[in-house]
């Protein structure tokens, strides 16, 4: 089984992964591609990697029982999909505090408000396999918890039930 966690940066992907309990392999795509060198260079505007995701599909192919985490695991083939969400406000806050500029923690705010990540999932897997978890003032252990109940097949499918609008 492959089971994505994916969400908008800030949302808590890497450290609800890190308490996950369960028999799959934990890859952080972003690890991935910095050590493999799997990206197209350095976008100046926004001071990160643009990942070469045909290097990464590759890349992953024939690996299977992994938890795939990343703000792009979405766009790879999985059984599941668990988007992290969180408040658009406290989300700005998050990623302030771990010194992102000013507009990059904006322009990540207004795409969680606007269900960017969401939609890509839906839209890349169906409904039917995308599961919306809010982290928003929550503990990682029951954000983790929430993602082995999604690996356990415990939790059903749930896209659209989070709704940050209201910060637009």
């Amino acid at each position: 089984m492959r089971v994505a966690v994916t969400g908008t940066p800030g949302t808590g992907k890497t450290t609800a992964t890190g308490l996950v309990d369960a028999d799959l392999d934990v890859v952080h795509l972003n690890e991935v591609i910095r050590e493999e060198g799997l990206h197209e260079g350095e976008d100046p505007e926004r001071g990160s990697l643009v990942a070469d995701l045909d290097a990464l599909a590759d890349w992953l192919d024939g690996r299977d029982d992994v938890l795939v985490e990343s703000h792009l695991a979405h766009h790879f083939d999985a059984d599941r999909v668990v988007v992290l969400r969180c408040h658009p406000e406290q989300l700005e806050r998050r990623l302030r505090e771990r010194g992102e500029p000013d507009e990059k923690a904006r322009e990540n705010a207004e795409s969680e408000a606007l269900d960017v990540v969401l939609s890509e999932a839906v839209a890349e897997h169906g409904v039917d396999a995308v599961y919306e978890v809010d982290t928003t003032d929550r503990d990682p252990d029951a954000v983790a918890a929430d993602v082995e109940a999604v690996i356990g097949g415990e939790r059903a499918p749930s896209a659209g039930e989070v709704d940050f609008l209201d910060y637009l």
